[in-house]
């Protein structure tokens, strides 16, 4: 159904991935890199605690420093974008991964939280948006029928890694310190170079390929070029900004349980490891959610922006039952909400990325993604931080949780606004408008349907004109 219509439209696009070989292998390494990118950021929450008692700031203060982080990763995902568009993404991915180590590095030698602002904020966040873009659409460039499970078990690392990090985390924190902790942290961070070194130049999407020949061919200005890179043309199409709108509302409620959840826990009254627990055993039902949904969207009996509209409203609703299951002051209660708001959340995050395609095109998909990582940049921003202030001004996380939740329902909710979005099929995604001269036309055609190198249309040129 509506993945057999992506397979076909992908072919007609000549970005039909292999489905198999040494995609698979990209799959691990973005297994890696995304535990070391969203794994720790999502057990940040865990230093929340110590860095209110050491820097005896207020919650909302200490929640700029994760908010930073994720804006900064979404802000530079464009950039990441743009350079793998232009130049390497192997050395691209590799370099985030020393920045995003150097910045923890750096930050366990804090001494106020404008250090850890600097560091564990902006350079981290640069480090982890050179990673993360390019990583998901390499692997998405190289799958066609199985995307959505192959980017469903790249991103199930976070899940596991969720589940590992917080008590091991914490274990660090008691007997190092954070200090110590985070020194440790970033050591391990510097693995996603090895990651990036699995890139293969000819894994790299032929539509990127495509962008570059077509951008050096027709669009000779700097600013011209920059434009395609960055796929700023998207931003005049109404499917894209509607999506975009609907995945923003919903980054503004998604990330609050994993920085507050365990802060929230500890002030109901469970001890430090039930506490970190609760958040472990999201992370347990998060890798299945993730794995799951992408099976499930695969098999093409239901359109994925449904799949992507059911699981996100389903999660703003345990987001807002998290407090309310705390005021039962019962373990259990609060274990069995926090399992099944790991599994929505970790399934909707898999169909965010598998719709992407179907939006903006196969070809425009690295731009697209970098480009939607930066518009929602300012929910990453400003979603922690409003959290700890409603933190501040009442006492508990309650409004917090309330408030965040209703973003994620919001978002989804915006979802049923696309065009199409009631009809059973996958209606076929725009197109990149080309802007070319007649004696260039053949040789993109060729691009297209042919998938050939830009050197063999070169020299195809070359014959034509003799």
């Amino acid at each position: 159904m509506a993945n057999g219509k992506l397979k076909s439209q992908s072919q007609g696009d000549g970005a039909e991935g292999p489905d198999g070989g040494w995609g698979w292998v990209l799959v691990v390494a973005m297994f890696v890199s995304t535990s070391l990118v969203f794994g720790l950021m999502r057990s940040l929450g865990i230093f929340f605690v110590e860095f209110v008692q050491y820097f005896e700031e207020s919650a909302q203060a200490i929640s700029w420093i994760s908010s930073i982080g994720l804006a900064a990763q979404q802000f530079f995902s464009p950039l990441g974008a743009a350079l793998c568009n232009a130049y390497n993404a192997r050395l691209v991915v590799m370099t985030g991964g020393f920045l995003s180590g150097l910045g923890l590095i750096l930050a366990s030698q804090a001494t106020c939280l404008v250090h850890l602002y600097l560091s564990m904020g902006v350079l981290s966040g640069l480090g982890w948006g050179l990673v993360f873009t390019p990583m998901v659409a390499t692997v998405m460039a190289n799958f066609t029928r199985r995307r959505a499970l192959a980017v469903g078990l790249g991103f199930s690392s976070i899940g596991l890694s969720s589940f590992a990090f917080n008590p091991l985390f914490l274990l660090l924190v008691e007997t190092y310190t954070w200090r110590g902790a985070l020194l440790i942290l970033g050591g391990l961070s510097l693995n996603i170079m090895a990651c990036g070194a699995l890139i293969r130049p000819e894994c790299l999407s032929k539509a990127s390929t495509k962008v570059d020949s077509q951008s050096r061919s027709s669009q000779p200005d700097l600013l011209q070029r920059v434009s395609s890179y960055l796929e700023v043309s998207l931003l005049c199409e109404r499917p894209y900004l509607t999506y975009a709108l609907g995945v923003t509302l919903l980054n503004f409620g998604y990330f609050v349980p994993y920085f507050h959840l365990v802060a929230h826990s500890r002030q109901v009254g469970f001890s430090e490891y039930r506490a970190a627990f609760i958040m472990s055993a999201a992370g347990i039902t998060d890798i299945f959610g993730r794995i799951a949904s992408g099976w499930f969207s695969d098999l093409g009996r239901f359109r994925v922006v449904h799949l992507l509209t059911l699981w996100s409203f389903l999660a703003g609703v345990f987001i807002m039952l998290l407090p309310v299951s705390s005021l039962t002051r019962s373990y259990t209660v609060m274990i069995v909400i926090s399992l099944l708001y790991g599994f929505c959340s970790g399934a909707l995050t898999s169909m965010v990325f598998a719709v992407v395609p179907m939006i903006m095109g196969v070809e425009r998909m690295m731009g697209g993604l970098g480009l939607l990582q930066l518009i929602e940049s300012c929910a990453g921003l400003l979603g922690t931080p409003l959290s700890g202030w409603l933190r501040d001004m009442t006492g508990n996380y309650t409004a917090s949780f309330v408030v965040a939740g209703s973003f994620v329902l919001l978002g989804s909710l915006t979802m049923t606004t696309l065009p199409h979005y009631f009809s059973c099929a996958e209606p076929p995604p725009p197109q990149r408008p080309v802007l070319v001269d007649n004696s260039e036309t053949l040789n993109l055609e060729l691009v297209q349907k042919d998938g050939c190198s830009p050197e063999f249309n070169h020299q195809t040129a070359e014959q034509r004109e003799r």
